[in-house]
């Protein structure tokens, strides 16, 4: 029987791939679709990240479809507050990839955003948004 299969991603279209490497993992990376290689398999060229060979050309990989999301929606829905609060569930663009964390604070213009993994960071909001999972279709929104 097996689970249902996502929605097959067309050619050209813009995503998000969900890395599952060791000290990656839950990291989300800006791609674009190459090619829809059969049995829920997209080849994918990456937006910022580059081959290990020559780093003037964007990596190009063959990854699961449970690994592709559309690009999240760039406004939280309008019935959420504006802006960042502690405790807010927010991904931080870092090391060309997007990363989930929670808000800790605010000194000056800069966030603290606290990882799993341990870290603790600052960052200015630019930098910041709304934390949204993809699941079965639709955008899920935490704050």
């Amino acid at each position: 029987m097996g689970f249902p299969r996502a929605k097959a991603f067309k050619e050209g279209k813009r995503v998000e791939v969900c890395s599952r490497e060791d000290g990656f993992q839950g990291s989300y990376y800006g791609a674009t679709i190459l090619e829809n290689m059969g049995d829920n398999k997209y080849k994918v060229k990456y937006n910022r990240l580059v081959s290990e060979d020559d780093h003037s050309i964007p990596l190009e990989e063959v990854v699961e479809g449970d690994e592709i999301r559309p690009l999240p929606p760039l406004a939280p829905p309008k019935k959420t507050k504006a802006g960042f609060a502690d405790g807010d569930r927010v991904d931080a663009f870092d090391n060309d990839g997007w990363w989930s964390g929670i808000i800790t604070g605010k000194v000056g213009c800069y966030f603290g955003v606290y990882f799993e993994t341990g870290h603790h960071i600052g960052y200015p909001e630019r930098m910041l948004r709304h934390h949204m999972d993809w699941r079965n279709g639709e955008w899920f929104f935490y704050h």
